[in-house]
This record gives structure tokens, sequence and C-alpha cells, in this order.
């Protein structure tokens, strides 16, 4: 049986940055984990030197961890599908570019990036200047890092809400090889996608996309039913989607080698990670598992 790869999302912040990241994730049963480089809404980051990485990396080999197996998630600011602010676009190239030579400075091989938006311009256009941007910043930075194109829920403008839109930004790009996808299991459900029929979901997939392609898969329940276009993540077992769906999507052999991370939201200011990485890992429901954390002050 091949080790299952699970994980959460972990705060990467001062003053042991990746040591206390690695700490945290051993804290919690986790065999890997995601994090930002530094805030999601802004572009300000330390100095690489000052994030105790190489500590970081040789914590996370101790502990059985694979570097190759720990996620980089971009920040939420950059939107490559912007054609109505030139700025914005090359502000995202530009960070982008910055970005992806810190993950790879830290050892690391793939960064999980949202597709972007059209701000009212459109889908194609929007897909056609992604495509623009990618070119633009995989000529440039000089890394084999891979990007993960984040399967979106569909809220407000965004693209890459069906596989056949991420297909698209694959094959017009002309360096496919550095791109891949993240599955987001409450972004397809909210986009419209049945995810209780995981077989079916992982096949449609592999016949749009390939599944050669999927570099990793975020678990979240989802708040909204199928095809709100939402986007608002659920505790494991407490969202429309359900614990065994989402457990058969963490446990499914085709998915066996494939990093999964939780962005499950905490629970009364606790973070749920240690009690639904458990659960995962065991197959098992616990009913009421929020309950100790609710009552928590």
């Amino acid at each position: 049986m091949s080790k299952l790869w699970l994980g959460c999302h972990i705060d990467m912040s001062s003053p042991h940055y990746l040591v206390g990241a690695v700490n945290t994730a051993i804290s919690y049963g986790a065999t890997t984990f995601m994090i930002y480089t530094g805030a999601p809404q802004n572009s300000i980051r330390k100095p690489i030197e000052s994030m105790h990485i190489e500590e970081g990396v040789a914590l996370l080999r101790q502990a059985g961890m694979d570097p190759k197996k720990i996620v980089v998630h971009a920040p939420y600011i950059i939107n490559l599908g912007n054609t109505v602010k030139p700025d914005t676009f090359a502000i995202g190239i530009e960070f982008l570019i910055r970005e992806l030579k810190r993950v790879d400075a830290m050892g690391f091989s793939m960064l999980v990036l949202h597709p972007g938006a059209h701000v009212g311009m459109g889908s194609q256009t929007a897909l056609d200047q992604i495509v623009k941007g990618l070119d633009a910043v995989l000529s440039q930075d000089g890394t084999s890092v891979r990007i993960a194109l984040e399967t979106m829920a569909g809220k407000g403008t965004e693209v890459g809400i069906t596989f056949e839109e991420i297909r698209y930004i694959i094959d017009h790009c002309a360096y496919p090889h550095r791109l891949g996808v993240c599955l987001d299991t409450c972004h397809i459900s909210d986009a419209g996608y049945d995810v209780s029929d995981v077989d079916g979901i992982l096949t449609s997939f592999d016949s749009i996309i390939g599944l050669d392609r999927l570099l990793v898969v975020h678990i979240n329940d989802s708040k909204n039913p199928r095809g709100a276009r939402k986007d608002r993540h659920e505790n494991l077992g407490y969202g429309e989607i359900g614990f065994q769906t989402l457990s058969t999507f963490v446990h499914h052999p085709r998915l066996g080698e494939i990093p999964k991370i939780l962005e499950t939201p905490w629970v009364n200011d606790q973070p749920p990670y240690r009690q639904e990485i458990a659960m995962l890992q065991h197959n098992e429901w616990k009913e009421h598992w929020r309950d100790e954390l609710e009552k928590t002050t």
C-alpha cells in the first residue's frame, strides 16, 4: 500500500517560518502540508534567507515527508486574466516570476495558482490573456517548478471552472510541460460537478485533462449545494458533499501518490486539522467531532 500523503494549509510565520510549519504539520499527524510564502492577500515577502529553509527541509525529511509533496500556494492578488487593467496584469507576471524562484529556492516543486477572472470582458478573453501571461512568466522564471492551475467554483467572473477551460489554457500555453492541475472538491461541486460520483469525476478529468497532470487535491466540504458558485468551504461531514465522498477521494487508488490538502475553516479559532486528518487516515467518521472545538474558550 502506498503512503497516504495527507495534510493541510499551515501558516508559515515569524519567527520560525518553515521549521515552525513542519512542527505544526507533525503535531497534526500530517504527512505533507501547504504554505503561502507570505500573506495571501498581498505581495509583501520576507527575504528567503530568514525563513529557516534548510533546517525546515531537514526536519520534514526526518519526519518522513517528501519535499516533492509539499505544496506552495500563490497569493490571491494575481489575476492573469485581467485585460482591463494592464498594470494589474503586469504586476501579476512580475510577482509570479519571483514567487516561482522562491519556491525553487525552498526546494519545492509545485505552486498552486488561481487561473484568473475576466472582470466583465468574457471568459474567452480571460483564457487567452492567462495563456499570454503564463507564457511571459514561464519564459523568464528559469526554474522547473510546475504551476498547478486550480479548478474554480465560478464565483464572480472566475474562469477555470470547467475541466475544458483548464485544458484550453494548457493546450495553448507554449510551456505545457510546466503546467498541472489542483482539483478542489468544494470548487468543482460549487461549479456544478457531481462529486459524489468520484469514479466519474476522475474518468472525466482523465479524458479531458489527463490524471498525469493532477498534482494536488484540495479536500474541502462545501457550505453550498451543487452548482451554487459560492466557494464557501466547510468542515468535513458538515457540508453538502459529506465525509464519505471526501474520504473516497483521499483513498482512491488512482490518486495514490498525489498530495491531498485540507483547507477547511477553523472552529472557534481552533484548527480542526488534527481531528480531520485522523478521521481521513482511518476512513472513519466521528459524529459530533467539532463539539470539543466549539466548546473551547
